[in-house]
């Protein structure tokens, strides 16, 4: 998972309801010139930003202001089942095409509160086969793609067995006996990361994050992270709309070199960050957030 540097919003976000065709969903809007007052020429456009799988719209915070900075109204989301987004005690509601089309709806819904601009899609892990479906079903709402940190199809074999391992613990456990099973499974280098100063508060929000986030959320889209077909050439043939693949420099998710043949098969531009892994908007916040505006400003 992402691990947020901080759960606080930052001056230039609030927290609020992003109401849409097809519910509610809680989110991060941050705007240039904060809430207070917008620039005057208004936001270049604005960043519908998708978290991945057990992650939530607070993976993105450390991008906020760097965006904003650059000129971007960013809105980082909860989807449907994630952290404080509601989500159905049914299994079918968290299949791809449903996730797909909330974030259509959210887009249309971004796009009329943002005054026309043009919106620029991202998303992580998780969130970029979303996004893909998103764009499948229909690219219209979109000025450009970003790919993070996701690739052509199913994640590595080491990933599905922990996904597999995962979804069998969710469907005979309570969520808290399963997070306590996690941080005990947790690198040594992860857990000396998470034991540094103010740690208890992060570790209490994000176990806070994994107990509100639903179970057949995670169940559902973990058997799709583990079956996921490769639609490359699906997303290849959809023109003009600009596409980048990010990611960092190692990945344990999806293997580097996949997604720099996944780039090539879709001619989008293939960025690096170096000194990241399978986050790099919580890895190296300030050189991923320039890499998307430098791709957004061309845009």
């Amino acid at each position: 998972m992402s691990r947020p540097p901080t759960f606080t919003t930052p001056a230039c976000a609030r927290s609020r309801t992003l109401r849409t065709a097809r519910g509610d969903f809680a989110v991060l809007d941050a705007r240039p010139g904060g809430h207070g007052g917008a620039a005057v020429d208004g936001p270049k456009g604005t960043a519908l930003l998708v978290p991945g799988f057990t992650g939530s719209k607070e993976d993105f915070i450390a991008l906020l202001q760097p965006l904003t900075e650059a000129g971007y109204r960013v809105v980082s989301v909860d989807g449907r089942g994630q952290y404080e987004s509601a989500g159905p005690d049914e299994s079918g509601a968290y299949e791809q095409p449903e996730l797909a089309r909330d974030l259509l709806a959210q887009a249309a819904a971004v796009a009329g509160e943002s005054g026309g601009g043009p919106v620029h899609l991202m998303g992580h892990s998780l969130g970029g086969l979303i996004s893909r479906a998103a764009v499948l079903i229909d690219p219209a709402p979109f000025r450009t793609l970003t790919l993070m940190s996701s690739g052509p199809a199913a994640v590595g074999p080491a990933q599905q067995k922990r996904i597999h391992l995962l979804r069998d613990a969710l469907a005979t456990l309570p969520m808290a006996e399963v997070w306590e099973a996690m941080q005990a499974l947790e690198p040594p280098a992860d857990a000396e990361e998470a034991a540094g100063p103010g740690s208890e508060s992060a570790q209490e929000r994000l176990r806070e994050r994994w107990l509100r986030t639903h179970p057949l959320q995670l169940i559902t889209t973990g058997l799709r992270l583990t079956t996921e077909p490769d639609r490359v050439d699906e997303l290849a043939a959809v023109h003009p709309l600009p596409k980048q693949v990010l990611s960092g420099a190692r990945d344990d998710a999806w293997a580097v070199p996949l997604m720099d043949e996944m780039a090539v098969r879709l001619g989008a531009l293939r960025t690096v960050i170096p000194g990241a892994e399978h986050s790099p908007n919580t890895d190296r916040p300030t050189e991923t957030a320039a890499a998307l505006a430098g791709f957004w400003d061309r845009h």
